[in-house]
């Protein structure tokens, strides 16, 4: 009797280890994980949060303040700017919530979505922008933009940019929590580190770069990140043996 009891704590103590061990060693864990191949996929989509979290949050507002066309109400639309982002958040992170409840819409259509979203936003800004807006804050734009600049469609603008980003940002942490519940720490600081890293990237160039090609990163990252999002849903899917939709 006392043998099976020191068996069942020398279980219950592997265990405790084993749950601990990621918060003992977290350098060690991230680590560990960072080479998974998983993660590996999922940092491109991880690195898109991080660059279109410094566009939206810093670079588009500064670039409708520096288009001149809008005369003297540029500055105050970036307050507003602001607030359409905040809305387009609020609006994803619900609908995206409740829709996913239902099992045949999957977290792929969400991520292809903000996907789609994002893109018809980057080619609204392309187009009623200035391309040299990121680059003379304090002078004003000098180039035109495609179109006449329209204070709606720039506005329009802010709330997809929000909206694709809860579509990115809702569903890489579920796929995070349901692929790694057991070392949901360290993951998430891999997912925090990749993301802070890519913005602060971002926000260097911001003031450097033309807009047209900032918008061409966010492109490339987007489509690349979108698309390894799909192949990490399809290993999950062949491992547990999931019908597709």
């Amino acid at each position: 009797m006392s043998l099976l009891n020191l068996i069942s704590v020398s279980t219950e103590i592997h265990r405790l280890v084993r749950k601990l061990l990621p918060f003992i060693f977290p350098p060690v864990t991230m680590l560990k994980l960072f080479g998974t191949k998983t993660i590996l996929l999922l940092s491109f989509c991880m690195a898109y949060s991080g660059l279109e979290l410094t566009f939206y949050s810093g670079v588009y507002g500064t670039c409708i303040g520096a288009t001149t066309q809008f005369g003297a109400a540029a500055k105050g639309l970036i307050g507003l700017s602001g607030m359409l982002v905040g809305i387009g958040e609020i609006v994803g992170g619900g609908l995206f919530g409740l829709l996913c409840k239902n099992n045949r819409f999957r977290r792929t259509s969400v991520v292809f979505l903000g996907m789609v979203v994002h893109f018809i936003a980057f080619y609204l800004i392309f187009l009623n922008i200035p391309d040299d807006a990121p680059v003379v804050v304090e002078t004003g734009t000098r180039s035109k933009s495609y179109l006449t600049p329209s204070v709606p469609v720039a506005l329009l603008c802010s709330f997809l940019l929000g909206l694709g980003d809860s579509c990115f940002n809702t569903q890489l942490y579920s796929i995070l929590g349901c692929l790694y519940a057991e070392e949901s720490a360290p993951v998430f600081a891999i997912f925090k580190f990749i993301q802070s890293i890519c913005a602060a990237v971002a926000f260097l160039y911001s003031n450097y770069l033309l807009l047209s090609w900032q918008l061409l990163v966010m492109v490339i990252f987007g489509f690349t990140g979108t698309l390894c999002f799909f192949l990490v849903e399809k290993m999950n899917d062949l491992l547990l043996g999931l019908p597709e939709y």
